[in-house]
């Protein structure tokens, strides 16, 4: 004889009589909870993955500071050999240190690896105004 069994509640009250047994089912998922379900991963919800936002870039050109006295003259550079691989040389500049005495420190030049291959270097200078002379920063164009 041959048996098999069938789905529905009328075919389980039926089938549990003669001694088949229905496939367990998982309890339905309760209001809120994830359904889990073998080999799905599931998806992450927009809430539980922050959208990371890029740094905000300083506008430019940035003055990072005002001195009276008008900065020594620039020495003359000696450009050594670039080291490759598409370096550009930033020429060295003055720094002031407000320290009486040595005002002035020089930072000399290098060579820099720009952001993207069509990045080229603004150096930076200083620029005479009314209040003083004023480092204006060299950035990326």
């Amino acid at each position: 004889m041959r048996s098999f069994c069938a789905g529905g509640v009328a075919a389980a009250a039926v089938l549990s009589l003669v001694g088949c047994e229905l496939p367990q089912q998982p309890p339905p998922p309760q209001q809120g909870a994830e359904l889990s379900v073998p080999g799905v991963v599931p998806a992450q919800t927009a809430a539980a993955v922050p959208t990371p936002t890029p740094p905000t870039p300083p506008p430019f050109p940035v003055l990072v500071a005002t001195v009276p006295p008008q900065p020594p003259p620039v020495p003359v550079q000696t450009v050594p050999a670039s080291p490759g691989g598409g370096a550009v040389w930033q020429p060295g500049h003055w720094q002031w240190t407000g320290v009486t005495g040595s005002e002035w420190q020089w930072a000399p030049g290098q060579y820099v690896v720009p952001p993207t291959a069509m990045s080229q270097w603004v150096p930076g200078h200083w620029e005479q105004r009314p209040q003083g002379w004023v480092w204006v920063d060299g950035h990326w164009a």
